[in-house]
């Protein structure tokens, strides 16, 4: 692919991904909660999801979702149900980040599976990924030549790029918790479980035509 390409793609893509949504804010969620290290599940878990999304785009399933209302409203309100049920918890953690903090030292106690998991299932249960995916991803393929190593290579940019700006979210979580009293912390998670409430409340009012 050329030079040209790869750095448009990047740039797109960079400004897409650094726009807080669901995935970024846990990341920096996880970040505060568990600290960096433990963190990095999460963002595992995301950039999996990119290659599960990216993969089914390529082989037409972001088109399926385009042109089925049923299965486009199953996703969605199974992705809207998920992002409410993770917004309810954070608003009703009654400050857990600093009482995780002081116990654990910033491991908290979410295990690698649960944290990895939760970043995963937000993902690949929102269809505006995979729709946002089958709109954006064909402006950068060339037609002409073989087009899944094309979209293996984006896959990989995309997958970094997303890896990248989620540590500096989590880093940004870590650091910035140390500086919060526990008022604080509970405003920290109640503000990104409020976030985390309003996407889903998006997502629920999202309407395929729109895409």
């Amino acid at each position: 692919m050329h030079t040209a390409t790869l750095l448009a793609f990047a740039t797109v893509s960079f400004i897409g991904i650094a726009t807080p949504g669901p995935t970024v804010l846990l990341a920096l969620t996880n970040g505060s909660r568990y600290g960096v290290r433990r963190a990095l599940a999460g963002m595992i878990g995301a950039v999996l999801s990119d290659f599960v999304l990216i993969g089914a785009v390529a082989i037409g399933l972001g088109a399926l979702l385009a042109a089925s209302e049923f299965w486009f409203t199953v996703l969605k309100w199974a992705g809207a149900a998920y992002l409410a049920f993770l917004g309810i918890m954070m608003l009703r953690s009654k400050g857990a980040i600093d009482g995780m903090l002081k116990a654990n030292a910033g491991q908290g106690k979410g295990t690698l599976l649960s944290i990895g998991m939760k970043s995963f299932m937000v993902a690949v249960t929102n269809p505006k990924g995979y729709l946002f995916f089958s709109a954006f991803l064909p402006q950068f393929i060339d037609p002409s030549a073989p087009q899944m190593p094309q979209y293996a290579i984006l896959a990989l940019l995309f997958a970094w790029l997303d890896f990248t700006i989620m540590f500096g979210y989590a880093a940004f979580g870590s650091q910035a918790v140390r500086f919060l009293k526990t008022e604080g912390t509970k405003w920290l998670e109640r503000a990104c479980g409020g976030a985390l409430l309003a996407l889903a409340g998006s997502l629920a009012l999202y309407r395929r035509a729109a895409s």
